[in-house]
């Protein structure tokens, strides 16, 4: 439900759009930050092209997907016909998909072990690509959620960049659902600051406002733009 009593499902792709913008804006703003240090990227998995293209024509072109596979059947497409669009991937990653998320995707969010740090530095050496490059940090401990164990993070950071030669730009966190984001936002802003990396992907639909006040500069907003999946 919005501030004017609509639901988000009554809106129109470009009211959504403003209206997380809106959101953004107001936290970057009450947190002293610019707003236009923060990216929104629209988080379009499970949907299809008919679903994304209302959103791209509305104005936004960064875009979220969780799946390499999933994505190899929308975006191609996609991109060819709006050359401009910046597409992130920001689930899971396996290493016998590196390949396909190199020539695919243009920022990678989700570097979490070494397997992964070298079939992408590998691909990225053989295709002449460099997508940017987002370390996943597990900072709920989840045995179920992939990302670098926060211990660790800052000897694997240190790895990437020496031994397997990647530009890391950030850091990326999911919080517990049970749990106070704010609480997991500000360890990941703790560890960014010591290894000197000043992009932080965090916050989704019920929580991007508080990961802005953190220092969010990506925030990744599914449900509030494209309604609730089926």
């Amino acid at each position: 439900m919005t501030e004017t009593g609509q639901t988000t499902e009554s809106l129109t792709p470009r009211q959504r759009i403003d209206a997380v913008k809106s959101g953004i804006a107001a936290a970057a703003e009450r947190a002293g930050r610019d707003p236009s240090r923060v990216t929104l990227i629209a988080v379009s998995k499970t949907f299809g092209a008919d679903d994304i293209v209302p959103v791209i024509e509305a104005g936004q072109r960064v875009f979220g997907e969780n799946r390499v596979q999933e994505s190899q059947s929308k975006w191609p497409g996609l991109k060819q016909r709006y050359p401009d669009i910046e597409l992130h991937l920001i689930g899971p990653l396996q290493s016998n998909k590196a390949k396909d998320a190199v020539a695919l995707f243009d920022v990678i969010h989700t570097i979490d072990r070494e397997k992964i740090a070298v079939a992408i530095a590998r691909e990225m050496k053989e295709q002449g690509r460099a997508p940017r490059l987002f370390v996943q940090v597990n900072t709920g401990g989840e045995e179920q959620k992939a990302g670098i164990d926060p211990r660790d993070a800052d000897a694997f950071i240190a790895r990437c960049r020496g031994e397997f030669g990647l530009a890391i730009g950030g850091l990326m966190c999911i919080p517990p659902l049970d749990e106070e984001p704010a609480l997991h936002f500000a360890l990941l802003e703790k560890i960014a600051a010591r290894n000197g990396l000043e992009q932080l992907s965090m916050g989704m639909s019920a929580d991007y406002e508080t990961a802005v006040a953190f220092g969010a500069t990506h925030v990744r907003v599914g449900t509030a733009i494209f309604g609730s999946r089926g």
